[in-house]
């Protein structure tokens, strides 16, 4: 298990090239077989598998420190406090903010960006105001600001994207007016893989006079992410694709802009006074995080945060890029199969595609029946896809624990189903 930085010699053979078996020894998923084949997970934009480290966090916690946060004087509370405020330390760390309260945990992603909505957009969104976009936004960076746009008068507009999956930014001087007063939108397509240039986009937003808030769920696993440096206002990612647990995630936001905003949900822990007719709030960050909060989660990950911050966030990168180049290379002569989204030079770690006439979810379930776990359908991307012509696509994404073996296992198994189709 990766543990001390003593075991990097260990995962790394030169510079950023990593010992990816080494690495999968932390991942007990990847011993099983699916169907009488060895597990080929391709599956990591949807979520990710968690090591050990995450795994034994989560339990030490439930076996030797079990109680609530904030709450007691007692020992155990107040060492579950410890670990999880830590683990808010971590994150804050890895992200580069500039302190802990400016982390706030929430369930996922979705929960916030839907409180930027809920608290920030309320508060300071009116009719004729307007709301930039993307056309390549997941539903969860689309449909709570539609829910806003319907109750304030405010308007949405969109950032068209070009037939290769790259967003028109050469219209931004249209689109971004003195009406604008947010640009919410995705660091990389979880469909395209598109690399967005966030801060260019996000300096083009400030000079307008509008806010930023980036969809960073598919580049805070990934690839370094530095929130100061983006000069962004707002970030929205979640655990579970990051090597942590599920039903937990985070909102990163610019301090001064969360006090400002009122609380999203009232409860124990967000309130400093309660009366029968009145209440005074909490400060940062707790003035968010209402009720008994996911304190087994939150320990979890800071475990994996700690594992990604050994590994190195330019070595994963790296390797995902290596992946990814060789998956491109290896597809794009497939008869039949199309590469959504652009060249492996400007794109992530994941490929999605259509195959001839073969339905996505036809697709996904002939590989499963050769061990390859893939993602079906649109994504939570149903206006991107429709971009496209196309009701859904089949999508291959890569991690630090994949390796070209399983690149090909893929292509041995794509080049299987296009001859049963008959592209």
């Amino acid at each position: 298990m990766i543990q001390t930085e003593a075991t990097l010699p260990a995962i790394r053979r030169n510079g950023l090239e990593l010992d990816v078996e080494r690495i999968r020894a932390d991942f007990p998923i990847l011993q099983r077989q699916i169907r009488g084949k060895p597990l080929v997970y391709l599956d990591n934009a949807a979520t990710s598998q968690k090591p050990l480290a995450v795994l034994d966090a989560m339990e030490r916690y439930y076996r030797e420190t079990n109680a609530n946060v904030h709450r007691g004087v007692h020992t155990l509370s107040e060492e579950a406090t410890a670990q999880y405020e830590a683990a808010r330390g971590k994150v804050a760390a890895f992200i580069g903010a500039c302190c802990p309260k400016e982390v706030i945990w929430t369930r996922n992603a979705t929960e916030a960006l839907n409180l930027v909505a809920y608290s920030w957009g309320r508060a300071n969104i009116k009719r004729g105001d307007r709301i930039l976009l993307t056309e390549m936004e997941h539903h969860s960076n689309l449909v709570p600001w539609q829910i806003l746009a319907a109750e304030s008068g405010a308007e949405l507009d969109f950032v068209p994207m070009t037939d290769d999956g790259l967003l028109r930014l050469d219209h931004l001087d249209r689109l971004l007016t003195p009406r604008t007063k947010l640009f919410a939108f995705t660091a990389a397509s979880n469909v395209l893989g598109t690399l967005n240039p966030v801060k260019e986009m996000t300096a083009a937003a400030h000079k307008a006079g509008a806010l930023v808030l980036v969809d960073a769920c598919q580049a805070v696993p990934h690839m370094p992410v530095d929130v100061q440096d983006l000069d962004i206002d707002f970030m929205a990612f979640s655990g579970h694709k990051m090597l942590g647990p599920t039903s937990i995630g985070v909102l990163w936001g610019r301090r001064e802009l969360l006090n400002a905003m009122p609380p999203f949900m009232g409860g124990g822990d967000m309130i400093r006074e309660v009366h029968l007719r009145e209440s005074r709030w909490n400060e940062l960050p707790w003035k968010f995080e209402a009720g008994t909060p996911a304190i087994a989660e939150a320990i979890g990950l800071g475990a994996a945060v700690d594992y990604l911050q050994e590994v190195g966030m330019d070595a994963v990168h790296a390797v995902e890029r290596e992946l990814t180049g060789y998956a491109y290379e290896r597809m794009a002569p497939i008869e039949g199969l199309k590469i959504l989204g652009p060249g492996p030079e400007k794109r992530g770690g994941l490929i999605s595609f259509v195959l001839g006439g073969a339905h996505p979810h036809d697709i996904a379930a002939a590989l499963d029946s050769m061990g390859i776990a893939i993602r079906a359908g649109h994504h939570c991307a149903q206006p991107l896809h429709e971009c496209y012509g196309i009701p859904a696509s089949a999508r291959a994404s890569f991690y630090l624990y994949n390796t070209k073996a399983e690149v090909d296992a893929l292509i041995a198994g794509l080049q299987k189903i296009a001859e049963y189709f008959g592209v």
